[in-house]
Formats: structure tokens, sequence, C-alpha cells
């Protein structure tokens, strides 16, 4: 990987960082408590619980997300950014450009896919 295109990618990848912690979402409580108001009608502690499971899965998400960010700027110091974990192959640029926090070769990327779908189908 050539020094313009890493640094490229590394202010990328603070500015997702950045846009994850300053976002609110995962500093936000409002969605996570059921107030005590809710509790008689069932209609509302019925809505109560999808928003938490709504908040619940988009934090999720963003904390992931967040946990892949730092692992890229990570590899990007020990210079081992944008090379398949799987295979150690150079990751396509395009992909890298897309996915800057991507840590496999799209081939290994989508024998993952399989395979967790198929561990899914069992469950």
């Amino acid at each position: 990987m050539d020094k313009k295109f890493l640094e490229a990618q590394k202010q990328r990848l603070l500015l997702l960082k950045q846009q994850i912690l300053n976002g609110g979402l995962l500093k936000s409580s409002e969605d996570l408590t059921v107030s005590s108001d809710d509790l008689p009608d069932e209609a509302d502690l019925a809505t109560s619980v999808i928003n938490q499971q709504v908040t619940f899965n988009f934090r999720s998400r963003e904390l992931r997300k967040l946990r892949l960010i730092e692992g890229a700027l990570q590899r990007i110091e020990d210079k081992t950014y944008g090379y398949c974990l799987d295979c150690d192959e150079e990751i396509a640029k395009v992909r890298m450009q897309k996915q800057p926090w991507t840590c496999l070769c799209i081939v290994h990327a989508e024998e993952r896919e399989r395979e967790k779908q198929k561990f899914q189908q069992h469950f």
C-alpha cells in the first residue's frame, strides 16, 4: 500500500470514528428505559419494548463498526492494513475504499458470510 492511500484511509477512518462517537446514539439512554406510566397499557408497553429493541440494534451495529474501525487504525500502525487476515494477500483498493475497516479479501469475506448463513440455518 502506498503512503498516500494509507494516509487518506487513516483520515477517513478517524472521521468515521468521530461521527460515531459524536453522533449521540451511543450516549442516549432515553429509549432503553421503560417509564412506569407505560406499564398499565399493554400497547404502550409493546411500543416501548419495540423502541428499545430498535435502539439496541442500532447501538450494537455502531459499536461493532467502531471496533472494526479501531482495528483498522491499529493495522495501519502495525503496517498490516490492507492485507487479508486469512490469506495475507493484499485486499483490493476498491474494496478498501468502500469499506475502509475491512480486514478480509472478498474471497474470504464471502466464505465467512456463507459459513455464518449455514450456522444460522441450523438454529
